[in-house]
């Protein structure tokens, strides 16, 4: 089993959660973050004052998959959030050792 991560940018979540759920993604946890990479953030003027904004909003989303599906999975974040523009963002693939769903006490693949 795989833990897919990925950084985005916030307005390509429908996009994303559109083409995981055509590849029979069954579930996804996204969470609201703020960081920064090449880009290095941006000035904006607030009231007539310039300041920095080194964090920029972000989105992270997870997704525990079989390993088979790792890989169709990252194409389609790829393809689903990628602009070419700089702080398209980062995916990051880690083995899972075990999963347990709550409810029913089911472990690892029927746990998915």
């Amino acid at each position: 089993m795989k833990l897919v991560m990925a950084v985005i940018k916030p307005f390509k979540l429908d996009e994303v959660r559109e083409a995981l759920t055509g590849i029979g993604v069954q579930g996804l946890t996204v969470t609201e973050v703020k960081g920064f990479g090449r880009q290095k953030g941006h000035t904006e003027i607030y009231r007539g004052a310039e300041y920095a904004v080194s964090f920029l909003p972000k989105l992270k989303i997870e997704v525990a998959v079989k390993d088979e599906l790792a890989d169709r999975v990252v194409e389609a974040i790829v393809g689903a959030a990628k602009t070419g523009q700089i702080g398209d963002g980062k995916i990051f693939v880690m083995d899972l050792s075990q999963v347990v769903r709550i409810r029913t006490s089911e472990r690892n693949d029927d746990a998915l």
